[in-house]
């Protein structure tokens, strides 16, 4: 198990830009992959974007393009950083770790304005 810390949530109006961290309590090397999934108010929890402890990135078909996520393996830092941002991006988004397997985040309110 690891703790994950998000930050980085808030308030920005369509088309505007967020970046959202995800801090680990140990190295995510030792992690085969952390990534971030998000709720929005009466869906299920969804995949956004994960990155492998090699490097690879995958996303999902909505954010592709938009979104970028990242890692500084120094911080045990995780970002996904969010452009071009839409009123469907609005959700909670959770930082995970092994998809959830090994951990989750508390969670951090992204809300897009039109």
């Amino acid at each position: 198990q690891v703790q994950l810390v998000e930050s980085g949530g808030g308030l920005v109006q369509a088309g505007g830009s967020l970046r959202l961290s995800c801090a680990a309590s140990r190295s995510i090397l030792s992690i085969n992959n952390m990534g971030w999934f998000r709720q929005a108010p009466g869906k299920q929890r969804e995949f956004v974007a994960a990155i492998t402890n090699g490097g690879t990135t995958n996303y999902a078909d909505s954010v592709k393009g938009r979104f970028t996520i990242s890692r500084d393996t120094a911080k045990n830092t995780v970002y996904l950083q969010m452009n071009s941002l839409k009123t469907e991006d609005t959700a909670v988004y959770y930082c995970s770790a092994n998809n959830g397997l090994v951990g989750w985040g508390r969670g951090t309110q992204v809300t897009v304005s039109s």
